[in-house]
């Protein structure tokens, strides 16, 4: 009889965990982080779906959802796994999805076989609606041949017709992470030689490192530039932000402008620790736009796997520049992106 009461107990138990849940689900509230680990995250919104990538460091995944509160339902789908031998077979980092001429180029920076070649970005191309499907096809590294250095963290900013390609890379004389812009012909060819827009400056900037770029616009066409600062293996990983003047060649490095203090920061309290390496998304209706970083929920955790992806919702100030807050508190409830 005991045995049975029991049996009876934890029904009721494993019920109520279920109906708990199934609430939680109907709130209109999601908490931070979505996902366990999830370093270098970046999505893409494409004809009603979410496409969400990270680091591994040994392979190139996607999830897709309709939700991006909901991310840690979809399932990963290992897209591409680099070969044995070659320039770009481990250290896979940092990947990229975008749309562009009708079909999917998946960057990713990587290193080679030989151990001695450093760090480049490279590029893969997909004619499938879904990249989730079809078949990925090598299209190289994406080469400035004048200035074959260090080069990570690869993305793509079209503006005014144009498109361009930003990194982050050595310029063969020290460490020093700057940015770097040139033209583009195609999806996996520059068309010009490299410009450095950027370099650490001031003392947030500190061990030398200006990476991750991603481009954010506002509804009047203002394009900001947001980078990681500093050095993810220190709690000190920050954002900080440039911006474009208006209608002006973003090839000339005299047109970007890089504000004095950081924009997204450590906040211990809130358990977000070296915030870095960023991406943008609308929401599902796209009223709201949104930010996706990540961070280390406790100090001292580093550059691992640790580093799992939040959300947060941008505000914007009077002079259309984004206002980006502080880290959200883990563990939280949060109003779900609008659309949902």
């Amino acid at each position: 009889m005991r045995v049975c009461q029991l049996l009876s107990l934890l029904c009721l138990l494993m019920i109520a965990g279920v109906c708990r849940a199934a609430a939680a689900d109907t709130t209109g509230e999601f908490t931070n982080p979505l996902l366990g680990s999830g370093p270098d995250p970046w999505v893409i919104q494409h004809k009603g779906y979410y496409y969400y990538l990270h680091t591994t460091g040994h392979n190139l995944v996607i999830r897709k959802t309709a939700r991006m509160s909901e991310l840690g339902k979809a399932p990963e789908v290992v897209v591409w796994t680099p070969p044995r031998k070659g320039p770009n077979v481990r250290d896979v980092w940092a990947p990229e999805l975008h749309w562009l001429d009708n079909k999917w180029y998946l960057y990713y920076t990587a290193g080679s076989s030989d151990s001695i070649h450093p760090q480049h970005t490279f590029v893969l191309e997909n004619t499938a609606e879904d990249p989730t499907a079809g078949t990925w096809t090598d299209r190289g590294q994406i080469k400035d041949t004048a200035a074959d250095y260090f080069a990570i963290d690869g993305t793509v900013f079209t503006y005014r017709r144009q498109r361009y390609f930003i990194w982050s890379g050595h310029n063969g004389k020290d460490n020093v992470q700057r940015l770097y812009i040139a033209r583009m012909s195609t999806p996996w060819t520059l068309a010009s030689p490299r410009v450095e827009i950027a370099a650490p400056r001031y003392a947030w900037e500190q061990n030398g490192v200006n990476e991750g770029p991603e481009i954010l616009k506002n509804n009047q066409g203002d394009v900001f530039l947001v980078f990681s600062a500093c050095g993810c293996w220190t709690e000190n990983y920050t954002l900080g932000i440039m911006t474009l003047k208006k209608n002006a060649d973003p090839l000339q490095p005299g047109n970007w402008t890089k504000s004095p203090e950081p924009v997204l920061k450590s906040k211990p309290e809130n358990g977000a620790f070296a915030p870095g390496h960023n991406g943008f998304f609308k929401s599902v209706d796209g009223r709201e736009d949104w930010i996706i970083y990540h961070a280390n929920s406790k100090a001292g955790q580093g550059c691992g796997g640790a580093r799992n992806p939040r959300i947060q919702q941008i505000t914007w100030r009077p002079d259309g520049r984004p206002d980006f807050g502080e880290p959200v508190k883990i563990n939280t409830p949060v109003k779900r992106p609008s659309g949902e």
